[in-house]
Order: C-alpha cells, then sequence, then structure tokens
C-alpha cells in the first residue's frame, strides 16, 4: 500500500501518477500533510514527525506500507528519518517542469509526473 502524505490527493492525480502507484504499491490511501507554521520552532517540527510516524507505524497492517511523502522540507526530512528508523520505506514524487511563456509578464508552469524514488 501506498500512503500518499502530501498536499495532493490521489483523486487529483493524472492517469499515469496514479497508475504507476497502483502497479507499484498495490493501493493508495491519502493520509493530509499537516500545515506546517513558517514559525514553528526545530523542536516543533521534531514532536509533529515523531507523532506522524508513530501513527504512520500503527497503520502497517499485512500489506507493505511505503509512504509517499511531499511537502515542506524540514518536516518531510524528520519524518523520513523517523521511517527509515523504522524500516518503513518512504518515497518522493518526481516530475517534468514545463513551461509555457505567455507574455512578457506571464508565464504557466506544468508539471509532468515521471516516477517515484525513493528516499
Amino acid at each position: 500500500m501506498l500512503l500518499n502524505l502530501s498536499n495532493h490527493p490521489k483523486d487529483k492525480w493524472d492517469e499515469h501518477q496514479l497508475n504507476t502507484a497502483l502497479s507499484l504499491f498495490g493501493k493508495v490511501v491519502d493520509m493530509s500533510f499537516p500545515q506546517i507554521d513558517p514559525h514553528a520552532t526545530e523542536k516543533e517540527i521534531e514532536l509533529l514527525a515523531e507523532r506522524y510516524a508513530a501513527e504512520i507505524f500503527a497503520m502497517q497492517g499485512r500489506d507493505k506500507l511505503t509512504v509517499h511523502v511531499m511537502g515542506e522540507m524540514t518536516f518531510t526530512f524528520a519524518l523520513v528519518f523517523r521511517l527509515k528508523q523504522l524500516g518503513i520505506a518512504s518515497v518522493a514524487s518526481t516530475s517534468e517542469r514545463n513551461v509555457e511563456i505567455v507574455s512578457d509578464s506571464e508565464k504557466k508552469v506544468y508539471f509532468s509526473f515521471v516516477r517515484f524514488r525513493y528516499y
């Protein structure tokens, strides 16, 4: 199972990303990424990561659990570090960034999923 801990629920993923996840991990379950206060201290981030790691550890069942972690970088680092200590694999999604120049003052940016990469 892939636990999707990001700000992008699986129902918003493109077909390629969802199909890749299903073929690699069997099923996908969403878990909301926490709102990280930009004023939070390092200790507060550590405590939040510990709480999430414990919650994720408790979710393990018969299915092998892999966590897709994408979001605020200090929390992501702290959580992935703890997951590794618990023997839980985690992945990031990679994408290609495509830019369309609309005018001198406007551009549109599109991201296309490429693959999952293990931390």
